[in-house]
């Protein structure tokens, strides 16, 4: 009461000092008497000390009756906060420096002549079908389709996976079906994307494959697909699973369906299923005519365009689209107007999923966990640290980069002799692929495989199979940058490291790549990713690599 009193006072003004005086005038009168009380009385002689000195607080107006609540909020996580502009700010001036230094010195070498060991003592060869015997088939036990989804690559394994179920069922395999994912929202057909006839062709000994059912077949389900039954197998079913449960269904229906078709094969199987996976994918599958044909020409212009590093490369898959920042979670530096967008995105693509009860969405913990899209300026700060300098031609596969004015600007800015294939091809020649994004992706595909480095930002299924396809192709090693995010994160969040410990910290990064380059698949592991020991065999002999930009364009 004391407290309130003296506070309203003061702030009106006029009255504080005649307050003051006469609350310390009542406040003594009556520790006087209190004090008088306690000596009259022995048995309180113990609380005196206690009452002495609340007294004299409270005479001298240190105690207050008022509590003044202070919420303090925890400091944010070390890396849980995009400050990469502000790093760049600080390091720019470091790089501008050094790549003038660089281009005035006629000596310095291109770090793409020497970013990757030889390892002559760790080379393998393509031996896809060395499982695989060339024998006539008995009669085929029915007809299996089946239904792919997702984007180019997860459609890519549905379909070598599904040439394994069918060798293991002695099936006939008909053309598979592609779903319309609400995602990709691309109505291309398996022909559209890649070379029916071949993939036919170069299965006849293997699997029987047929474009479409027959027509007694498809009179015995009233020329209707959709009346054939569809067995829900889940994922990552055993073979033994097949045997017991499709097979005897596809004796009886002669047709059957299963849809959709994503990872539903185990990844441990019999060599043998595991030889028909690498040869699908790997001599088997390969990209449509008009894929093909422009593609070529894009690498030969990459070829061309990067003489001065002898004809290599720098590809980097960029995942910061749209739907790719909204499904990570993540938050950027784009305010109210950012989350608005991203919201209206993840209810767009996925429904409510991100609405659910007791879902929790952490933005800050995602990026500390290595979980956020690295944005373009991150992917040039980390090349520029590993030492590739404005001179390096650079790659950038990707869809619709969200704001891609704001946030390629800075990469530009590093890298300006960056392509991409709106670059690369004209307007002409990408018009027939426009629209359709897996085969816009099966052109960026390509680019990338053939480049001396290859750099993944966020996972999925185009680097994992990038990884495994770089392997066969060059020797086992895959020449992957393939960045540790949680470490970068932290890195980022210093907007005063030096550059030269920013430097130091990007070639570590650098040379744990090259380690990692040749990996052999271990139990559990995907063959698409990891094709040795399954798909290649081990070579005595060196193997000279001086040639990446092969022919050879098969996809």
């Amino acid at each position: 009461m004391h407290g309130h009193s003296r506070l309203g006072r003061t702030k009106s003004g006029g009255l504080a000092g005649t307050s003051s005086s006469s609350s310390k005038s009542t406040c003594s009168k009556f520790v006087f008497l209190l004090m008088s009380a306690i000596f009259r009385r022995r048995g309180l002689l113990l609380f005196a000390p206690l009452f002495y000195i609340s007294g004299m607080l409270l005479y001298m107006g240190s105690l207050s009756f008022d509590v003044v609540l202070v919420q303090k909020h925890p400091p944010p996580l070390p890396g849980s906060i995009y400050t990469s502009p502000q790093l760049f700010h600080h390091l720019w001036p470091f790089m501008e420096f050094e790549s003038d230094t660089n281009n005035n010195n006629a000596t310095s070498t291109n770090l793409l002549m020497k970013v990757w060991n030889v390892k002559e003592d760790r080379q393998w060869k393509p031996c896809a079908n060395r499982t695989l015997p060339q024998i006539e088939f008995p009669k085929s036990n029915g007809y299996l389709i089946i239904e792919a989804n997702g984007g180019l690559n997860q459609q890519r394994l549905s379909i070598c996976d599904a040439v394994a179920v069918a060798g293991l069922l002695n099936a006939t395999l008909v053309i598979p079906l592609f779903h319309l994912n609400s995602v990709w929202r691309d109505s291309s057909h398996f022909g559209d994307i890649f070379d029916e006839d071949f993939f036919i062709q170069s299965l006849q000994k293997h699997v029987h494959v047929v474009r479409e059912l027959p027509d007694d077949i498809l009179q015995l389900f009233d020329n209707n697909i959709s009346n054939i039954v569809n067995l829900r197998v889940k994922a990552w079913s055993s073979p033994a699973h097949y045997l017991k449960k499709v097979l005897p269904e596809l004796l009886e229906m002669r047709a059957v369906r299963i849809a959709p078709f994503s990872n539903r094969l185990a990844q441990s199987v019999p060599s043998k299923i595991q030889g028909l996976r690498c040869f699908s994918n790997f001599g088997a599958l390969r990209f449509s005519e008009p894929i093909r044909t422009l593609a070529e020409s894009m690498v030969d212009r990459m070829v061309k365009l990067s003489s001065q590093s002898g004809g290599k490369y720098v590809s980097v898959h960029l995942r910061f689209e749209e739907d790719m920042v909204a499904f990570s979670c993540c938050e950027y530096d784009g305010g109210a107007e950012e989350k608005h967008e991203m919201d209206i995105a993840r209810e767009r693509s996925w429904r409510g999923k991100f609405k659910r009860k007791h879902r929790i969405i952490n933005p800050g913990v995602n990026r500390v966990d290595g979980k956020c899209p690295l944005t373009p300026l991150e992917v040039g700060m980390m090349l520029r640290g590993m030492g590739f300098d404005n001179t390096t031609l650079v790659y950038v596969a990707a869809g619709k980069i969200y704001k891609e004015q704001k946030y390629m600007a800075p990469l530009k800015q590093m890298f300006p002799r960056l392509q991409t294939k709106n670059t690369l091809a004209t307007p002409e020649e990408l018009a027939q692929f426009m629209g359709h994004s897996s085969r816009l992706a099966a052109l960026d595909y390509t680019v990338c495989l053939h480049s001396e480095v290859f750099v993944t930002t966020q996972g999925g299924n185009f680097p994992h199979f990038l990884m495994g396809h770089r392997r066969y192709m060059y020797g086992g090693h895959s020449k992957t940058i393939k960045p540790d995010k949680r470490r970068l994160a932290l890195l980022f969040d210093n907007p005063h490291v030096r550059w030269e410990v920013f430097k130091q910290h990007m070639k570590d990064m650098l040379h744990n790549s090259d380690l990692k380059g040749t990996e052999v698949k271990k139990a559990g592991g995907s063959l698409y990713t990891f094709p040795m020991p399954d798909c290649m065999c081990k070579q005595v002999e060196p193997k000279n690599e001086n040639a990446n930009i092969g022919k050879n364009l098969k996809l």
